[in-house]
């Protein structure tokens, strides 16, 4: 069969399981037709949880107790909610028609037609002008922070999302422009060791997320992401060992260094290390066990396990090195 027809075929088909798949949520849908309800869809708020890297710096500069700079740090992650929700409107409206045809994506506002294109433009406008001159307002370092991670957004939904490796690095670095965007709000230095750890667990994510999608996806995986092509779950495998290991590493060094004992006075910070080797070890287990992973916020959303692991990982943090 010639290969136009073999495309056209696997079109209809995952449109007849798109059309079954809306079908079978018609209720909800019917209920969430207005527009309004269909832009705060869109904005993703659940999210937002990922923007919570924004406020590592206040808990690690031994800012959390101090009004000012908390507020401050409040702030930033709120400026981080709007600009990261208008870099989904954008993603949403460049990927409309791939995810017409994913199983789960086909039900989003703007693939599902029940959020306007126009009102789609016009909240991401008003969403990044808002955010980033606000952004500019608390100083212009974190201003052009906020401004860099859109770019960088904007370059991955171009061409990082086409290129493989370098689209998993693109969500990676989005990442690192929220914590190093926390530091600059409350004007501390961020350590080196923090944003390399930040960068390999964003990493470890983000190729666990590539992997839920070519299993669940399977053959059709390439007609939803072109990317995926050129993965496979060995190499995948392989590249979630590699990031799994070196982020538990990077995270032991940072709690054992010697500059951290000295900001700290404390060897105490060690102590959180099982916390991070059972939350990456978590993860694994939805990812591999649960078939989970295509969406870390939402994975870890509905993981009670992973929310009391991560509690008591701030809680150790905050006795370590608040109690003196």
């Amino acid at each position: 069969m010639p290969w136009a027809e073999v495309t056209k075929t696997m079109k209809v088909d995952m449109g007849t399981e798109r059309s079954l798949l809306i079908a079978n949520h018609a209720p909800v849908l019917s209920g969430q037709a207005s527009s309004a309800v269909g832009l705060w869809q869109a904005l993703r708020p659940r999210q937002w949880v990922k923007n919570f890297v924004v406020l590592t710096p206040v808990l690690f500069s031994r800012n959390l107790l101090n009004s000012a700079p908390l507020s401050r740090e409040l702030l930033a992650f709120g400026l981080f909610c709007c600009v990261s929700s208008s870099v989904y409107l954008l993603n949403d409206i460049a990927d409309r028609e791939e995810d017409r045809f994913h199983p789960l994506k086909c039900c989003r506002p703007i693939a599902s037609g029940r959020l306007g294109i126009v009102w789609a433009w016009a909240a991401m406008i008003i969403l990044l002008g808002f955010g980033v001159t606000a952004g500019f307002g608390m100083s212009r370092t974190f201003g052009a922070i906020l401004g860099g991670y859109w770019l960088l957004n904007l370059l991955y939904s171009t061409v990082l999302k086409k290129t493989v490796i370098l689209d998993v690095f693109g969500i990676a670095l989005g990442f690192v422009f929220r914590a190093a965007g926390g530091a600059a709000a409350i004007q501390v230095e961020m350590s080196e060791w923090l944003l390399v750890c930040t960068m390999l667990l964003a990493l470890f994510l983000g190729f666990s997320k590539r992997r839920h999608e070519l299993v669940l996806l399977g053959e059709k995986a390439t007609s939803h992401r072109q990317v995926l092509s050129q993965y496979n779950t060995r190499f995948l495998d392989m590249m979630i060992g590699i990031v799994t290991a070196s982020t538990v590493m990077s995270y032991a060094n940072y709690t054992a260094s010697a500059e951290t004992i000295a900001r700290f006075h404390s060897r105490g910070l060690i102590i959180t290390l099982p916390f991070v080797v059972y939350g990456i070890f978590r993860y694994l287990y939805l990812v591999y066990h649960k078939a989970d992973g295509g969406d870390p916020s939402e994975s870890l959303l509905g993981d009670w396990p992973t929310w009391i692991n991560l509690a008591l990982w701030v809680l150790t943090i905050g006795a370590v090195i608040y109690v003196q």
